[in-house]
């Protein structure tokens, strides 16, 4: 029995190294960013058509019946959509992206005996003021026709982010020669101030034109 006890931990801690070589298990990234688009769809609260509800289409199906001052939600797959109300002359067709947030206004749109609705796609900017408003609120669940995609739950859209851009980047002007005749000068000739050559240094040392023109004075 003892010796079973000992063969038993030894196979245990011949184990160990094996065990402690394998990665620790990460939490995919993947999951963690959103893979559906949202969007919104708020109707201003007006008196004109209070009493209408045009429903709201995506892709033909219907998604629910837009009330006076109400507003929904609707997750969806990323890609090409389609969005219509009552007036299908009217529509609105988006390649949304997976993350991002919409905004779809409706309108009662004027001439129509019954008051169809018409889409007015917004701004993020606007979109997330006007559905901040007081007046605005989720829709009863009751005009909901999709149910698997359509939420009226309180919406809390995501600020846009800003993005912000590099500073110019501003060059110096060249700096102007000055036109002095205490310029240093190196080589074999210079010019006078009258136009004629001055020989300089044969050594190569660094002496002005006036320097130049008095040496040239000194060897005549």
């Amino acid at each position: 029995m003892h010796s079973l006890r000992i063969l038993a931990l030894v196979v245990c801690l011949a184990g160990l190294p094996a065990l402690a070589q394998e990665p620790a298990a990460t939490p995919s990234t993947t999951d963690a960013k959103p893979s559906m688009a949202t969007v919104y769809v708020y109707r201003y609260k007006q008196f004109v058509g209070s009493a209408l509800a045009p429903s709201v289409w995506c892709d033909e199906t219907e998604l629910a019946r837009a009330e006076n001052g109400r507003y929904f939600t609707v997750k969806l797959d990323p890609g090409k959509h389609s969005f219509r109300s009552n007036d299908k002359q009217s529509g609105i067709e988006l390649d949304m992206k997976a993350g991002q947030e919409y905004f779809l206004r409706v309108e009662i749109a004027t001439g129509f005996a019954k008051g169809h609705g018409r889409l007015v796609l917004m701004s993020a900017e606007q979109g997330i003021y006007e559905l901040k408003s007081s007046k605005l609120k989720p829709l009863d669940s009751g005009k909901v026709i999709d149910k698997a995609r359509v939420s009226v739950e309180e919406a809390n859209p995501e600020p846009p982010v800003a993005t912000s851009k590099a500073p110019a980047t501003v060059q110096a002007p060249p700096v102007a020669q000055s036109s002095s005749s205490q310029h240093t000068v190196t080589g074999e000739t210079v010019s006078g101030g009258d136009g004629a050559l001055i020989p300089a240094s044969q050594t190569g040392e660094q002496i002005s034109v006036a320097e130049a023109a008095r040496r040239a004075r000194e060897k005549k």
